[in-house]
């Protein structure tokens, strides 16, 4: 490299561009370019990767669950210098005006990477979409899947508190969550909320495709208290070289929450994550808890592990 293009280097990023320390001058650049906001910038910093730098359909997908931590998991793996993440849910394989565009239209949707990094896409309505998992193995039998799983009552109450917060922030009306769990003085186990709770029959679709090996399950409690283990049992699930440490995360006091740390730059979740959940009856969670023991169990004997669930 010259010492004008150096220096126009230097100017292009606004600070300095150490290349001795790592691997390549691609590696170097492209840690630079994953910090890089404008819009303009980015174009500048990828025509000077050149042809080294594609669009590629993703190697791993993040398919579920809702309310299970999906956006933490994929801003946690955006750590890793390796990987290179799909900012937005494409909804690709789950929502058919979408999966017509055809797989051209899907590859445009993923961030440019060089050959060695890995391409992530979540969109956790995957899970449980019937025809998603026929798609992905179309696309490729190979994809290498991450499911995120929380206790299934929790996550009916999550659920409901995403839609009770953006019906409030519209001004609409709601229902307080028990009218809409209890129905004729029984479980409306037609809720949807709770179908999407119900981890053994949307894994059974799963397994009938992809062998257990290819699809790797992360605590999403264990994820809130401990991210760095799951991260790292990530980072050998999809065969990556261990960059995620303990400096990466620090526990942010007013949200509760660990928020991330990366080359001096700080990141939380935006406020929509982690809000409280409303007061709920105690015979209701009851009857919840009453409901998903035997699901659960299937599930358990599925994926030949246990999680410390109601």
């Amino acid at each position: 490299m010259s010492w004008f293009m150096f220096g126009a280097l230097m100017l292009l990023f606004e600070g300095p561009l150490f290349i001795c320390n790592t691997p390549s001058k691609d590696v170097a650049v492209w840690h630079r370019l994953k910090l890089v906001e404008s819009a303009a910038r980015r174009k500048n910093l990828l025509a000077f990767l050149g042809a080294n730098a594609t669009r590629k359909v993703p190697q791993a997908v993040i398919i579920g669950v809702r309310k299970g931590g999906t956006r933490a998991l994929l801003e946690m793996l955006n750590l890793h210098p390796d990987v290179v993440v799909a900012k937005a849910e494409v909804h690709f394989f789950d929502w058919d005006e979408n999966y017509q565009k055809g797989l051209d239209w899907y590859r445009e949707q993923m961030p440019v990477s060089l050959p060695h990094q890995l391409t992530v896409e979540k969109t956790p309505g995957y899970f449980t979409t019937g025809k998603a998992s026929g798609r992905i193995h179309g696309m490729s039998s190979s994809t290498r899947l991450l499911l995120i799983v929380r206790d299934p009552a929790e996550r009916v109450i999550s659920d409901y508190t995403q839609v009770l917060y953006n019906r409030k922030e519209r001004h609409k009306r709601y229902q307080p969550v028990e009218e809409i769990l209890i129905q004729n003085g029984k479980l409306n186990v037609e809720y949807k909320a709770i179908q999407r709770s119900r981890y053994d029959i949307h894994m059974a679709t799963w397994l009938s495709l992809f062998p257990l090996h290819q699809i790797h399950l992360v605590d999403g409690d264990a994820l809130i208290e401990d991210p760095l283990s799951q991260l790292q049992e990530v980072e050998q699930f999809l065969q990556l070289p261990p960059r995620i440490k303990a400096s990466n995360f620090y526990f942010n006091q007013t949200k509760g929450f660990y928020c991330l740390l990366a080359a001096g730059h700080e990141k939380c979740l935006d406020q929509s994550k982690g809000r409280p959940h409303p007061p709920v009856h105690q015979s209701v969670l009851r009857q919840l808890c009453l409901y998903f023991r035997e699901p659960n169990q299937n599930f358990f004997r599925m994926v030949g592990r246990t999680f410390n669930w109601c």
